[in-house]
């Protein structure tokens, strides 16, 4: 089978190998005389970047590039991306990378014709309407890695150094006008890499399958995708160079994104603040909280579970589901704790007032409450 479509669906979407060549008319596409391609500093030097930054300068769209972006994009990146974008006229974004680059370039094109801070928009209930839709840049995506599906979501995760939380920046417009999907992109990706990128992309579709809310589209979505993740996350994690199970993973990262506006959870929920306080790997820390957060929410998910198994070829029901997710994450060299992740010495107050207040929550099939949250994160550890 041929790994090439043109989707409309959440988004525009130039999907099979070898469509970067089309950077210069996706930027036309979206409106774009003079972008600006945001990316973080690990990506800015590779021949990927090199060649971005070429076809734009070929096509008499300049060469201009911000890659002062951390692993967990913070508030400060923001403010230097967004003084770059401003005094470079720069009409558009070009969001290149993994889930940093592609969250800081989606905000940085929100943010570029605000007043209002950058917190005034957080994803609390219409927080959003604040924004001047006017002042929206267009946004071009181009993940590099297969996870957190950024290309086609709505928002982008930004950390408020002061609090030391991350905070979910949301608008509708946020939502990319053209999203180029290249697997030949993530050949590069360290195993390490592609598992943790891999498994947060399971944990989007195993979140939104859990997640209580009503949108049947989102459910469908969710169940491929991890049907996608289970039979070629371990194909692209053994063989770097699979572009079959590349392709796949890359279309399991964007579904995971767009089934998750369902709801996300307590994975999510317990996930956020740690990385926020101790900056570990988002997927990577997704997959150490999904056990746990599974048998959690067991009482609400076991019986969608024990069909989602069926389709999946698991045997055993929701008890197989935890075993495949056990033996997933031993076989792609997943810590087993967040101690083993390198958390040391948390405030586990700390980290549970503040994953109660992240909005994921609300998406969790089982209350979550100061005392079973804070259970969770002593199970973890």
């Amino acid at each position: 089978m041929k790994l090439v479509g043109n989707w409309s669906y959440p988004t525009a979407v130039r999907f099979g190998a070898g469509r970067i060549s089309e950077l210069p008319d996706a930027c036309r596409a979206a409106g774009m005389s003079q972008p600006l391609l945001v990316t973080d500093r690990g990506l800015a030097g590779l021949p990927i970047t090199a060649a971005a930054l070429d076809l734009l300068e070929a096509a008499g769209l300049g060469r201009a590039i911000f890659s002062d972006v951390d692993a967990n994009p913070s508030g400060r990146n923001v403010e230097n991306g967004l003084r770059v974008m401003r005094e470079g006229g720069f009409d558009g974004v070009v969001a290149f990378g993994g889930g940093s680059g592609l969250d800081l370039g989606k905000v940085l094109a929100f943010m570029a014709g605000q007043t209002r801070p950058l917190w005034d928009f957080e994803d609390i209930g219409d927080w959003w309407t604040r924004a001047d839709p006017a002042g929206i840049a267009p946004i071009v995506a181009i993940p590099t890695t297969a996870g957190t599906g950024s290309e086609v979501g709505r928002a982008g995760v930004i950390t408020n150094e002061d609090t030391h939380e991350k905070k979910i920046i949301f608008h509708p417009k946020m939502l990319p006008a053209q999203v180029i999907c290249d697997p030949e992109l993530t050949i590069g990706m360290p195993p390490a890499i592609t598992a943790g990128t891999g498994l947060d992309a399971f944990a989007h579709c195993v979140e939104a399958f859990s997640s209580p809310h009503y949108h049947p589209m989102s459910q469908g979505i969710a169940l491929e995708g991890m049907r996608l993740v289970k039979d070629y996350l371990p194909r692209a994690y053994a063989d770097g160079t699979d572009i079959e199970a590349r392709a796949h993973m890359m279309s399991a990262a964007a579904m995971g994104a767009t089934a998750f506006q369902k709801g996300l959870g307590a994975i999510h929920a317990l996930s956020h603040p740690i990385g926020a306080v101790h900056h570990t790997h988002h997927g990577t820390t997704n997959a150490v909280c999904m056990p746990a957060v599974l048998q959690f929410n067991a009482p609400a998910i076991a019986a969608r579970f024990d069909m989602a198994a069926a389709y999946l070829g698991i045997a055993g029901g929701f008890d197989g589901f935890c075993r495949f997710v056990d033996d997933l994450n031993a076989g792609l060299g997943i810590p087993a704790t967040l101690t083993d992740l390198g958390v040391h010495s948390p405030d586990l107050e700390a980290l549970t007032a503040a994953a109660l207040r992240d909005p994921s929550t609300g998406g969790n099939p089982v209350e979550m409450t100061g005392e079973n949250t804070r259970a969770l994160f002593e199970a973890l550890m």
